[in-house]
């Protein structure tokens, strides 16, 4: 691990977040790295879209006239908006699977209108406030599609986890019995592989013309869905929608927690294949309580457009849109007064 950003307070470096990099295209060339490259780390929820992939893969986006959005919000990590909270409950009437089925718990909502409507309404949050819910109600689909239990539909041993772990594991390289699993904040098993290969993985989601013509098409439907639907997996004003929105269907993006990140670059957008980006920021990138969403991540969002930019994926203007994000960012208290910037550290190595 390596710095990847610093906070300066008066001539003072007053804190320095390390993390690593991979860059891979879709034929497996590792093409730039930082840090090392093969650091194993946990997806958390950037794995959604190919936890989303068996069900598309076996037709139930048909089988259920799933929306472009609904598609979308299936591999989204949500903040609880009403647009969020109105799609989950619409694809629960389409599939015939009801909120008490749902085992992600709840939380409070991220955004912040529905935050202020549950606090002053005394709202008890349930099952579809949880950013998880839309994967969950789609886990839950492909069970009832396929005639399988729902009761335990996050264990393990399901066959429906058994499809996503195998399906994962092709996408990513990593022999199934070598993919780390651990339990993800909404209860769902989670896959830790090296960066390299959850960058494999993104690059072929956004370049399939090497798999079978039934996964290749489910990816073009989850990539499609995705990028004409960014609102959807995060929010406006939220890091993965905004970059989605100037990308231009070009730029997949997916948060995850603990500071990981991956990104998606169609092909010929930096060079004939498809591109993945992984990184690990080591302490988490925890977010902190603020009304501005561009604020409550200070490192993620800042890497992904150094990346970008040091790969000239984006332009002056499309840089200039996210300015708010960084990569380099004047830091202001709550009296709006300068106390010191934030910026990269980091060169990416061409391989």
């Amino acid at each position: 691990m390596l710095p990847i950003l610093e906070l300066m307070r008066g001539n003072i470096v007053e804190a320095t977040h390390f993390g690593s990099i991979a860059i891979v295209d879709s034929s497996g060339k590792l093409l730039y790295s930082y840090g090392d490259p093969y650091t194993v780390a946990f997806l958390r929820s950037s794995a959604k879209p190919f936890q989303t992939l068996p069900f598309v893969e076996r037709g139930g986006a048909e089988r259920y006239n799933f929306t472009q959005s609904e598609l979308a919000i299936s591999c989204a990590s949500h903040e609880t908006a009403q647009i969020h909270l109105d799609a989950v409950e619409a694809l629960q009437t389409k599939t015939g699977i009801k909120e008490s089925d749902l085992q992600c718990g709840a939380h409070l909502p991220s955004d912040s209108s529905n935050l202020r409507r549950v606090i002053q309404q005394n709202i008890q949050p349930t099952a579809n406030f949880n950013n998880c819910s839309g994967k969950h109600t789609a886990m839950l689909a492909h069970a009832k599609m396929r005639g399988l239990p729902l009761e335990n539909y996050l264990s393990n041993e399901h066959p429906i986890q058994q499809d996503i772990l195998a399906t994962f594991s092709e996408m990513c390289g990593v022999e199934k019995e070598k993919v780390e699993i651990g339990v993800d904040g909404c209860s769902a098993p989670n896959f830790a592989v090296p960066l390299y290969n959850a960058a494999l993985s993104i690059a072929r989601l956004c370049d399939p013309r090497n798999l079978t013509e039934a996964r290749a098409a489910a990816c073009k439907k989850i990539t499609s869905a995705m990028m004409a639907h960014p609102e959807m997996v995060s929010n406006y004003g939220e890091f993965d929608c905004e970059l989605m929105m100037v990308g231009g269907g070009k730029i997949l993006s997916k948060r995850g927690a603990e500071g990981f990140q991956v990104i998606g670059l169609m092909p010929n957008t930096h060079g004939e294949n498809g591109v993945g980006i992984a990184y690990k920021i080591t302490d988490g990138d925890a977010a902190h309580l603020d009304n501005d969403l561009a604020s409550r991540t200070r490192v993620r969002p800042a890497a992904a457009l150094e990346i970008l930019r040091q790969l000239k994926v984006l332009n002056d203007s499309q840089l200039q849109a996210l300015e708010n994000f960084g990569p380099a960012k004047q830091l202001q208290n709550y009296a709006g007064l300068t106390t010191g910037k934030s910026y990269p550290v980091f060169k990416l190595i061409n391989q």
